[in-house]
């Protein structure tokens, strides 16, 4: 195995290991010290900004080429997107305890740190045919998030992805579309937008390889 290539397969570990820890440790602070000892759903990691976390662990034992290529534009795309427009609205950020406040904002400044490391290996698949790979990842994450919003909605307050049916649309600008339009529509619209999105953060990438 190339040299390079254990290097950056050990940056994405190390970083995926890292938010695996915080997360515990996020998920111990929540139950333990500001819910009194009842989990929360509503933090249940399975939100966009969870999933590079997965990727990042899964990363060094995927052999196929083809596939760490997709894993790895899925960062650069979808994980880079969903760091930075965090920051655009950070009322979801804070807490109650200054630590976990602190550890939200990291995790999102390390996902766009990932993203841009993601987006500048050689192995990333940088072409069209790649980005129509992470958006049908993408698609299947919205699956897996509706599945979980049904099957622990009876347990308590749940909405990954922001898409639960049972709870209106919170995101800026799509709360008034739903407003407007219904909160379905703001669902698909929010959905059909953070896939526009990750598809101008690859024509960027993509741009940028090319011109290199």
């Amino acid at each position: 195995m190339k040299k390079h290539s254990m290097k950056y397969k050990n940056f994405f570990f190390y970083c995926g290991f890292l938010m695996l820890i915080s997360e515990i440790w996020k998920q111990y602070c929540l139950t333990y010290i500001i819910n009194d000892q009842t989990y929360n759903w509503w933090y249940f990691p399975f939100q966009l900004c969870s999933i590079p976390m997965y990727v990042c662990l899964i990363l060094p034992w995927c052999y196929s080429p083809r596939i760490r290529g997709v894993l790895l534009a899925f960062l650069m795309d979808f994980g880079l997107l969903g760091g930075i427009f965090t920051f655009l609205d950070t009322t979801g950020m804070y807490y109650s305890l200054p630590l976990l406040t602190i550890h939200s904002f990291a995790w999102h400044i390390l996902l766009i740190l990932i993203g841009v490391r993601a987006g500048l290996c050689k192995e990333a698949d940088h072409s069209l045919a790649g980005w129509v790979k992470c958006v049908c990842l993408f698609l299947a994450c919205c699956l897996a998030a509706t599945m979980f919003n049904l099957l622990f909605h009876p347990y308590g307050k749940i909405n990954m992805f922001y898409i639960s049916p049972y709870y209106a649309m919170r995101q800026v600008v799509f709360r008034d579309i739903a407003g407007l339009l219904g909160n379905s529509a703001g669902i698909l619209l929010y959905i059909l937008s953070i896939i526009t999105g990750s598809g101008l953060v690859h024509l960027f990438w993509n741009r940028l390889t090319t011109a290199r």
